[in-house]
């Protein structure tokens, strides 16, 4: 699956919303008033978002007009999350709540901190075309929600951000359009060197093999094979977790396409695929950011800094 990226911004002035707010939006006065004294001395209004990479992408478009609130850490996993109150209480003061959506928050918990709340929630995937996973239940398949994956998704997470904020903060629309735009091109920019960088690699070592089936939108833009030992989710959904028939593939396939070096993931337990390494009889070429970002101060604290960081460690683990 390899797109074609377009820059463009498609919500001009006046541009509605349609289903891409689940509860319904109050307006932007209203919910100041009622969220302000929460807030303490910064009145600004607050934008909860759910994971890291979504909360990377509000403030490129917000910069400092909004607080962004992310409730996950860096190295936390949103399919394993258990909310708390202090999240109830973040969601409580927010103007507008953010998700990834497509069952990336295990339990919809996102979703359901938002609606207990009663406050407005923008679906970030919204209008992105989701790739099927299989199951183990015959014909049964599941949308894979790491759509994040390519700069040209991320893009469509932008412009639903661009227009779940305009539409609040009309006074502010055309700034978030132009700051909109602004990250769009180096998303672009992003996706010419992705591509360029994993050309790099020979395509028969093009097999990237990680924790769980996270890469999978990934590894489809830019002609790669994947194999995990773990589903699409660390959790119990289905087609999640690990079964003895994936563990065995997994190590099949390494072997299969002599791949020489396989990969960790940053928010997920390493212990299996160094397992599998040692069983394979393959080396440990690096971690990779998945579902999380890294810690403030690292390379990859940022959308853009994660993805190079990504290929970077890629291209190394698989060119030699």
């Amino acid at each position: 699956m390899r797109g074609t990226f377009s820059g463009r911004y498609h919500g001009g002035p006046g541009a509605r919303l349609t289903g891409l707010i689940v509860v319904s939006l109050i307006g932007f006065s209203v919910l100041t008033t009622m969220t302000e004294v929460a807030r303490g001395q910064d009145e600004r209004p607050h934008l909860v978002c759910s994971t890291t990479q979504v909360a990377d992408f509000a403030r490129q478009v917000v910069g400092d007009r909004w607080q962004v609130v992310s409730i996950l850490a860096a190295g936390q996993d949103p399919h394993l999350y258990e909310v708390t109150p202090n999240d109830s209480r973040k969601v409580r003061q927010a103007t507008l709540c953010l998700e990834n959506g497509l069952h990336l928050e295990g339990s919809a918990w996102m979703s359901r901190l938002a609606r207990n709340e009663d406050r407005p929630i923008v679906t970030c995937a919204q209008g992105v075309m989701p790739l099927q996973l299989a199951t183990a239940n015959g014909d049964e398949t599941v949308a894979d929600p790491h759509a994040w994956f390519t700069p040209l998704n991320a893009a469509v997470y932008v412009r639903n951000i661009v227009r779940g904020v305009a539409e609040i903060d009309t006074e502010h629309q055309a700034e978030y359009e132009s700051r909109g735009r602004l990250y769009l091109e180096q998303l672009r920019t992003l996706h010419a060197w992705i591509r360029r960088e994993c050309n790099r690699i020979p395509e028969s070592r093009r097999v990237l093999v990680t924790s769980h089936d996270a890469f999978n939108y990934f590894c489809a833009e830019y002609g790669f094979r994947t194999a995990a030992p773990v589903g699409w989710s660390t959790g119990k959904e289905v087609g999640a977790g690990i079964t003895p028939a994936r563990r065995r593939a997994t190590v099949e396939s390494i072997r299969e396409f002599r791949v020489p070096a396989i990969f960790v993931e940053t928010s997920v337990n390493p212990e299996l695929i160094q397992q599998i390494a040692q069983e394979a009889g393959v080396e440990i070429g690096g971690k990779l950011y998945s579902d999380s970002m890294g810690a403030p101060g690292t390379a990859g604290e940022t959308y853009l800094g994660m993805m190079r960081e990504n290929v970077l460690t890629i291209v190394a683990g698989l060119s030699e």
